[in-house]
């Protein structure tokens, strides 16, 4: 004799919400809303760079963004990018999408975005004002993404060659878990 299972109920059907539906659905719901938090698709830009909304806000002035991070207990990071850059979109769309990665820089960086070729003006640690593409000149950028890191303290850093005033370097896109290991690793 075949045993004839019961009907899956719908949502359309009178009863179907029962405590364990109604704990299901919340639960699928809170996974869909932190999901969509962590995976928020970050604005494109005039510039046509793709911008976090946790990236540091900055006057530009890389002495006082240094202060201002390690003040936060922070390290000082500067994402070269580039428009139409791919793998500057897939760091953003694949690394940032990621909560964990997101969650660490955010909690131990303050990340400034700077453009490979732009014209704003920065001002380097010595308080030579340069255009961000000068400024990536000095510093022998070459690659988009690029990372660049910076000690915990300014001091005596603008005595330094460009290129040793920062502690690592990460030219190019790094998949997600080696993305997290460089920043990790400092």
């Amino acid at each position: 004799m075949r045993k004839i299972l019961p009907k899956h109920k719908s949502l359309t059907s009178p009863g179907w919400l029962t405590r364990r539906g109604f704990l299901a659905l919340a639960s699928g719901a809170a996974l869909v809303a932190r999901r969509g938090e962590a995976a928020a698709e970050p604005a494109l830009g005039e510039d046509g760079l793709y911008h976090e909304p946790w990236f540091l806000q900055s006057f530009l002035d890389l002495r006082e963004d240094l202060e201002g991070a390690a003040a936060g207990g922070k390290r000082l990071a500067i994402m070269w990018e580039l428009r139409g850059c791919p793998y500057c979109r897939e760091t953003h769309l694949v690394n940032f999408a990621d909560a964990a990665i997101t969650t660490y820089i955010r909690d131990n960086f303050e990340v400034l975005q700077l453009n490979l070729i732009g014209s704003r003006k920065v001002t380097d640690f010595d308080r030579q004002e340069l255009s961000e593409k000068d400024l990536a000149q000095k510093y022998g950028i070459r690659f988009t993404p690029t990372f660049q890191f910076f000690p915990p303290s300014s001091n005596g850093i603008e005595a330094k060659e460009p290129m040793a005033r920062e502690v690592a370097r990460a030219p190019g896109y790094l998949k997600p878990q080696h993305f997290l290991a460089e920043f990790d690793g400092l």
